[in-house]
């Protein structure tokens, strides 16, 4: 903008974040409320989940048992041909259990497979249901937000911290299932060969959560930290790349590599610990496993020697020992993996709970653009602008505009002067409703703008811009922005009129082509020769110009002021000028400073005063 910001503005790197290392979910509780709200629409499904995944453990879970009676049999065929008291291996027998395990192991696969095919699709509808909001909800923040949020810490919300509920949903919530169906299902298999046996297994428990307990807590924060320096270093790259050249320019290459660094080192720290405790806790599980499968295989000898249970009944036992440690080690590593879905879950949620712009009103105030008869609710506006007594500051503390009044009759083209700083943008930031008056109000033909729909009221502008905004498309898409359902014709017409059909056809593809993701495929000029095509196009009630021909050439600027007067012709018109020779025809200047207006006149009858107006204007001609 050609008028520097007076709200405060972020650190480089998005220092913008609410979690600090160390700090625990503010609102855990809230925070899984939300959760659960969104996942209400989907209960049916994850119902059936639970289900099939519980149905799935089950059958996983007896086949142990039922490969010990095979194991039994093999056993007590070999030592009867030993003995000659036998009649050998029932290979028959062996056959149908095994044929009876290759099916219960089938089913519960196919249990499994449609258990994480239904997840899967929760997940994804889940995540792209959270991403809709977040996208809708980036369109009703209101712009002291971004004014505190960088681009990365808002992209690092939408991208990594879902992806980490995605993932969390995708997997660890049936694993949770499964390993809680399996915990429970093996005590009970276990109690019933051998309950000694079942309290050594047991006496695992303890030291397992004591080490989980200890890795959790150590956790934790190392991943709240991990999410909170990911966003900033993504906000710092985004923010370099985005002024790259201006960055270049001014040999910020070794702050930026500095600040990076900074942030990097950061985020290695907190994710290197978060890893490595994470890491540990396998090893760590698997040491006091493997004492309690010692403990279980001495005490199973024994009792099998004594002819207490069978051989099978061993070869089961040892089995859900072996398995019954990796349902306290999933668990274990889900808590870990939970601790850092809440922090992103928590960071998500944040956003979605931003305050956001004021309401419309209840009974807004429609713009009839049709030729039916106005009513009180739906009106024809000409285009005259009231301020009345408004007072405006970025923040409640600082006030910058105080007591600024001003009546603009409809047609009218009014200049806005001043030194940097006055308040000459956010004079038109607040005609637009970008932001709302502390007091007084904007009125536009005498309603007050906070009684229309933004939308409805936005129409009624058209702006052009001293940083121009394009997207990547060809220009002809680029001047349709300003009215989507323009014909080809109405769009040559504009350019023509904005002097963009001149250089066009020089061009390759004409109106075709296509505008690289940065638009430098064309000069700055050319640009800003398109966003004014734009805004014709638009055929706006209100047209405001914030130092539109600054960056184009003398004999460019001639003629795209040509144009601008023809455009403006029977329309009220608000330019924002630095350069006081362009607006020396304007109906009405109006001269702040300090957000107040001190001087508004016509310019011969400014510089007839010799006041401040008079200073401003002949200061650009001065020589040093």
């Amino acid at each position: 903008m050609s008028e520097e910001r007076n709200r405060p503005k972020p650190a480089m790197g998005g220092k913008t974040a609410k979690m600090m290392p160390g700090e625990k979910a503010k609102d855990f509780k809230g925070t899984f409320r939300q959760f659960m709200k969104y996942m209400g629409n989907y209960k049916f499904s994850v119902l059936v989940v639970m289900i099939f995944a519980v149905l799935s453990t089950v059958f996983m879970i007896v086949g142990p048992k039922i490969l010990g009676n095979a194991t039994t049999l093999l056993a007590e065929g070999i030592f009867g041909s030993f003995t000659g008291t036998g009649s050998g291996i029932d290979f028959d027998g062996i056959a149908r259990i095994l044929l009876t395990l290759l099916g219960i192991y089938i089913v519960s696969s196919l249990f499994s497979f449609i258990q994480g095919y239904i997840m899967t699709g929760v997940s994804m509808k889940l995540t792209y249901r959270l991403r809709r909001d977040i996208s809708e909800k980036l369109n009703r923040l209101p712009l002291k937000y971004y004014d505190k949020t960088s681009n990365g810490e808002i992209l690092s919300r939408i991208t990594n911290d879902i992806d980490t509920l995605s993932q969390t949903l995708n997997q660890s919530i049936t694993q949770i299932i499964t390993s809680v169906t399996q915990l429970i299902g093996i005590l009970i298999m276990m109690i019933s060969i051998s309950w000694q046996m079942t309290l050594i297994a047991l006496g695992i428990i303890p030291v397992s959560f004591m080490f989980v307990i200890f890795v959790v807590k150590k956790s934790q924060k190392q991943f709240v930290a991990q999410q909170k320096y990911l966003g900033h270093v993504n906000g710092h790259v985004e923010e370099m790349y985005g002024g790259h050249q201006v960055m270049k320019a001014f040999n910020g290459e070794e702050t930026s590599i500095r600040q990076f660094d900074e942030f990097n080192d950061k985020l290695y720290v907190s994710a290197w610990k978060s890893q490595f405790l994470s890491g540990i806790m396998m090893p760590l599980m698997n040491f006091v496993a493997n004492i309690g499968y010692v403990a279980v295989c001495i005490l199973g000898g024994y009792f099998a020697g004594n002819g207490m249970i069978t051989i099978g009944d061993i070869q089961a036992f040892i089995q859900y020992v072996r398995q019954f440690t990796q349902p306290i080690t999933q668990v274990a590593n889900i808590t870990n993996i939970l601790q850092q879905t809440a922090a992103a879950a928590e960071r998500v949620f944040e956003f979605l709970n931003e305050e956001e712009e004021i309401p419309e009103a209840e009974n807004p105030v429609t713009v009839n653009n049709t030729d039916q008869p106005d009513t009180e609710l739906n009106v024809h506006i000409g285009g005259s602008v009231q301020f009345a007594h408004i007072h405006f500051g970025y923040s409640d503390d600082k006030i910058i505009i105080n007591d600024f009044s001003a009546d603009i009759p409809q047609g009218s083209k009014i200049a806005i002067v001043g030194p940097t700083g006055a308040g000459k943008t956010t004079i038109i930031k607040l005609l637009m409703r970008f932001y709302d008056v502390q007091e007084g109000a904007v009125l536009i033909d005498g309603y007050d703008i906070r009684d229309f729909k933004r939308k409805d009221l936005r129409s009624l502008f058209g702006m052009v811009l001293q940083d121009t905004w394009l997207y990547s498309g060809t220009i002809r898409e680029n001047i349709r922005y300003g009215k989507f359902d323009a014909t080809d014709e109405e769009v040559t017409v504009a350019a023509k009129a904005a002097q963009v059909d001149q250089f066009v056809h020089t061009l390759p593809g004409g109106y075709d082509m296509e505008l690289n993701e940065e638009t430098n495929n064309i000069s700055q000029g050319q640009r800003q020769l398109i966003t004014i095509a734009r805004a014709i196009l638009a055929d706006p009630k209100v047209l405001i110009l914030d130092e539109a021909t600054s960056s184009v050439d003398t004999r460019t600027e001639i003629m795209i002021q040509k144009a601008m007067d023809n455009l403006m012709e029977g329309r009220t018109s608000f330019v924002i000028a630095h350069r006081l020779s362009t607006i020396r025809n304007a109906d009405r200047i109006l001269v702040l400073n300090e957000g107040n207006i001190v001087e508004q006149g016509s310019h011969d009858e400014l510089m007839a005063k010799g006041g401040f107006y008079e200073k401003l204007y002949n200061s650009q001609f001065e020589t040093a």
